[in-house]
């Protein structure tokens, strides 16, 4: 029996990946580091520690890691006061959903918990969670299972009675480890086959996912 759904947020809840790429790309132009943003593709669902191993591990032990971070971040504020950032579609459909029904709802993120916050506040959906496990709050960044079971925890649900929404590769290896049923709903990367058999179900958006979570459920 489920009782809980459990949540990715940039990517899935929030169309925030290409903002992130795009103030990469400007944090990077500053730095002399061009097209830095394409590598958002290969750091998908990796928190801020194991993104600085990464661009280390591709730029060297003397790229500028703080001063790249930080300028991102500015760079990140910038576009989102200027453009806003637009929740996905079905993302606030299936999180009322999941009140109706009386089920737990917990958020696995990547991000800093300060950050995560402020976007459900500012969204107006904080509310609907239970409990919020960030990137700061864990020691292994995902593909590791440690996020989603201590979302599980958070939550008090079971990881073999939850459901993970997810719409990259690290995450959904995360959640299947941890023992959660996966949702996958692509952003920016389409999975591999090897990632598409941990994939419980498959669907372009939250809205057609709900729309199949309702036959079962």
């Amino acid at each position: 029996m489920i009782k809980g759904f459990v949540f990715d947020m940039d990517g899935l809840l929030f169309d925030s990946e290409r903002i992130v790429q795009r103030s990469w790309n400007a944090a990077g132009s500053e730095l002399g580091y061009e097209g830095i943003g394409e590598q958002i593709y290969n750091t998908l669902g990796f928190n801020r520690a194991r993104r600085a191993v990464y661009f280390e591990e591709i730029y060297g032990d003397d790229f500028p890691v703080e001063a790249f971070q930080e300028r991102a971040a500015r760079h990140f504020v910038q576009i989102v006061d200027l453009e806003g950032m637009s929740m996905k579609e079905g993302a606030r459909e299936v999180l009322k959903f999941a009140k109706e029904k009386g089920l737990a709802v917990g958020l696995a993120t990547s991000s800093s918990e300060g950050y995560a916050r402020g976007n459900l506040q500012r969204a107006g959906i904080e509310s609907y969670f239970d409990g919020l496990i960030s990137g700061n709050m864990v020691g292994r960044s995902k593909p590791d299972p440690e996020i989603y079971l201590k979302a599980c925890a958070a939550i008090g649900v079971a990881p073999a009675e939850a459901i993970a929404f997810e719409d990259a590769a690290a995450g959904i290896l995360s959640a299947s480890k941890a023992g959660l049923r996966t949702v996958m709903v692509p952003d920016l990367v389409q999975p591999a086959e090897e990632i598409l058999e941990k994939v419980w179900m498959l669907k372009p958006s939250l809205t057609e996912a709900l729309e199949e979570l309702k036959k079962i459920l």
